[in-house]
């Protein structure tokens, strides 16, 4: 049997609205036009009343009608054509031609074509490869008005460079917005970076070392050092509850209130309670916390913390080469009003150090699944004794990366290395 989408089987007229429906949707990068002038190039040569093209969707399993064409050349209301029709095609994946839609045998006439009185429908699925992208769909209501065999090779030809330029469109559009999120993000991850301080404050007495890894392009995370007009030293480490663009704002904001805070002069305890109280403003409304742990310094040693809902830091006992947890305390920021929060006094040694992290640390996991854990973390700290802040720093880095042995991380890792040097 002989294909009927062969060119053989096309007239004149035919092909050369093949070749221009194929020039159309080829060289335009008008794609919406390109589909336009393919149904109105099918509807002249077939004489048809009303075209419609509609594309499938895959995931709803429904179609959505893109094109809608009046014998004018108007645009026409998306509905009235035959469903019956079109499930047909779109069930068989096979095109259909009647000229005699009342009485077909071959389907039972719904109310589109009883109360249209339509005469003669064509209707053609626009497949890629296996695929159904959708169909096309013309009718005619007209006594005199009938479709032959030849119409129906054009429309299968149509079809299939309909569905080509919509997949390829789709594909097209995806690109662009893949691309445009993954510059949005590089940019979100850069000003994040800015947001990070890009060098340690110079304080008499501490020797300080940051590190911060995202996991994704933006983090959560994030640590600060700052030194105040008092002469003290400022530190504060954090993770917002959620991952992303929307973490990294929320941690901008956070950032900014506790910063402003302790430059204002306030103390310790009350600098993260008023965080907290402003946080819990936009808290409510997005869902999202953020465990911190912010801690003040004297140029002599003495230190005040506050705990956050945070992992508790390791405190380094030079003198005796203990390294244990400081308390916890506290609820996570932007979850309670009223947070039960405490201070803590502490008087620092020379060669003490306090290491502060985030839970991307303790929870990296190996091979196994085994996480790295508090008593790991613990333990690589007692072997610090006397390293400067960045030995420690790298230190407890590459002992992580072994124990991970080459396991990609899930989470967001940071840590700050606070040294008293004395």
């Amino acid at each position: 049997m002989a294909n009927p989408a062969a060119a053989d089987n096309l007239t004149p007229e035919h092909l050369l609205t093949l070749y221009q429906v194929s020039t159309w949707i080829n060289s335009t990068l008008d794609f919406d036009r390109a589909l336009d002038n393919a149904i109105d190039a099918i509807m002249q040569v077939t004489k048809a009343q009303r075209g419609f093209l509609m594309i499938h969707d895959e995931l709803a399993s429904v179609l959505q009608v893109l094109v809608a064409r009046g014998i004018d050349g108007e645009t026409i209301e998306s509905e009235g054509y035959s469903t019956t029709i079109v499930n047909q095609v779109v069930e068989t994946r096979q095109p259909l031609l009647t000229n005699n839609a009342q009485f077909d045998t071959r389907f039972n006439a719904g109310a589109s074509i009883i109360m249209r009185g339509l005469r003669a429908i064509l209707c053609a699925p626009m497949m890629v490869q296996d695929r159904l992208i959708g169909v096309v769909y013309v009718d005619t209501a007209m006594k005199t008005g009938a479709f032959r065999p030849n119409d129906m090779s054009l429309m299968m030809a149509v079809s299939g460079l309909a569905a080509r330029a919509i997949e390829n469109a789709r594909l097209y559009q995806e690109a662009q917005e893949k691309g445009r999120l993954e510059r949005e993000l590089q940019m979100a991850s850069e000003i994040q970076r800015g947001l990070l301080p890009q060098h340690m404050p110079r304080v008499a007495g501490y020797d300080i070392a940051p590190h911060w890894e995202a996991a994704r392009e933006v983090a959560g995370d994030f640590y600060d050092a700052f030194e105040m007009e008092t002469g003290h030293l400022g530190t504060v480490i954090a993770d917002v509850s959620d991952k992303g663009a929307p973490a990294a704002l929320f941690m901008a904001v956070a950032r900014t209130l506790i910063r402003s805070h302790a430059h204002a002069g306030l103390g310790a305890k009350e600098t993260v309670a008023r965080t907290n109280d402003l946080l819990m403003l936009d808290a409510e409304q997005n869902g999202m916390f953020v465990t911190m742990y912010f801690s003040r310094f004297e140029t002599n040693g003495s230190s005040v913390h506050v705990n956050g809902g945070h992992n508790p830091p390791v405190f380094l006992h030079a003198d005796t080469g203990k390294a244990e947890f400081m308390p916890q305390g506290g609820r996570a920021l932007g979850w309670f009003p009223d947070n039960p929060l405490t201070e803590l006094q502490v008087q620092m040694k020379s060669g003490d150090v306090i290491v502060y992290y985030t839970d991307g640390l303790t929870d990296a996991e190996n091979p196994q699944g085994e996480p790295y854990g508090e008593t790991r973390l613990a333990h690589a700290v007692t072997q610090c004794k006397g390293l400067s802040a960045i030995e420690i720093r790298d230190f407890i880095l590459r002992d992580v990366e072994r124990f991970c042995a080459g396991q990609v991380p899930f989470d967001d890792l940071t840590m700050l290395i606070v040294r008293y040097t004395g």
